[in-house]
């Protein structure tokens, strides 16, 4: 299945980032990347059930491609990797969470958490919320 969105991977696990059009996918997908992540798909990825895990990689059609605004599509490497964690994007994210919430993508359940990425530190942020609630790397399999 192919799913809009964008995704990255850090250290073998894959954040799932979801959000209406302008919403700031691909500007913090490629501010992970900028700092050490793997894009999987950019305003698109492909899903696939693996057991218990859901893998995202790269949709064959916009493989390697990340929309940069103002600059165009630009190449980058890419990965697959088990999905740990979605963060949904958008304005109103609560400023204190205690747990995450789930989300089930063809029969996987994936923690998620609503994540406003205008917020200064949003890469730093993401990468907090994939160690404290994202799926362990074995847990998510692949």
């Amino acid at each position: 299945m192919i799913r809009q969105a964008s995704c990255v991977a850090i250290g073998g696990r894959a954040i799932l980032l979801e959000g209406p059009p302008g919403s700031g996918k691909s500007t913090l997908a490629l501010a992970l990347v900028d700092r050490g992540a793997t894009l999987v798909g950019d305003d698109g990825v492909t899903l696939e059930a693996k057991g218990n895990s859901l893998v995202a990689s790269p949709p064959p059609n916009i493989a390697g491609l990340l929309e940069i605004r103002n600059v165009g599509l630009v190449p980058f490497p890419v990965t697959s990797a088990p999905v740990a964690l979605v963060l949904a994007l958008t304005s109103d994210a609560p400023r204190y969470v205690e747990h995450a919430d789930t989300l089930e993508i063809a029969g996987c359940t994936i923690p998620a958490l609503r994540f406003d990425p205008a917020i200064p530190a949003a890469p730093i942020r993401a990468e907090q919320a994939l160690i404290r609630y994202g799926l362990p790397r074995d847990g998510a399999g692949a």
